[in-house]
């Protein structure tokens, strides 16, 4: 048995026959499941994983490589899901700050509420928050969807590269501050719009964009046309010293 394989049998994973693995972190370490993960290769049977007794541990499931599904039964602290590639990680209850940070693919989803920055600086996937987001919700995100149901907070899309961000609630301050070529789509209350960003001409391309987003997060309830797109005015980027203020 080479060193990956022994990772994954130490939490009693046999990756030639399971099928739905159950970790107890009330028993099982940690370090000990994030070790397992990281040893799944593609094509493993181990596919169905299930955590239990999570009780805010920090870094769950990061840096996961592999087309698998980790449900993680409660609520989960810093950076849970951080790195995701291919996986797809369900969190039934809450998480703290930096949930899916640097996120690659796959999608994460959060069904309580998430602490600040979430999908920081992420590259692709999709992240679902079924609750509402706290403050700098994709803050730098360089092409993730991320699609929230309930409200955002202040500095949300903070040099927001690329990608979309989906709110059916309310936005707080400084939505979209210094953003880039990201696009925003918020259905209730901005409370402000941050440097360089203004709403935009909702066109029927945006409307498919969005329409797809919110089917892939399930909330067919909402309609693409109740929202608004925010983008950036294209202003600051090149300095300008009318528009120092600004930077």
């Amino acid at each position: 048995m080479d060193q990956l394989a022994k990772k994954v049998a130490s939490v009693g994973v046999d990756v030639e026959t399971a099928d739905l693995t159950s970790i107890d972190l009330a028993k099982t370490p940690l370090r000990e499941l994030n070790q397992a993960l990281h040893a799944l290769k593609a094509g493993t049977n181990a596919t169905s994983w299930e955590v239990s007794n999570p009780k805010g541990s920090h870094a769950l499931a990061v840096g996961v490589d592999a087309p698998v599904r980790i449900d993680v039964r409660g609520s989960v602290g810093y950076y849970c899901a951080g790195m995701n590639k291919e996986a797809t990680v369900v969190v039934h209850g809450s998480a703290g700050p930096g949930v899916a940070e640097n996120m690659m693919s796959g999608e994460v989803r959060i069904k309580g509420d998430a602490s600040q920055y979430a999908g920081a600086t992420g590259k692709g996937g999709l992240l679902v928050i079924e609750g509402n987001a706290s403050s700098r919700c994709g803050i730098s995100m360089k092409g993730i969807d991320i699609v929230v149901k309930g409200n955002i907070g202040h500095m949300s899309a903070f040099m927001a590269q690329s990608g979309n961000l989906v709110v059916c609630g309310d936005a707080g301050d400084a939505l979209g501050d210094s953003i880039y070529e990201a696009r925003l789509f918020v259905r209730g209350k901005v409370k402000s719009l941050g440097a360089d960003c203004i709403e935009k001409e909702m066109r029927p391309e945006h409307l498919e964009i969005l329409g797809g987003l919110l089917a892939k997060a399930g909330f067919t309830d909402v309609k693409p046309e109740e929202f608004k797109r925010y983008g950036s005015a294209r202003t600051l980027y090149n300095f300008n010293i009318d528009n120092a203020d600004a930077y």
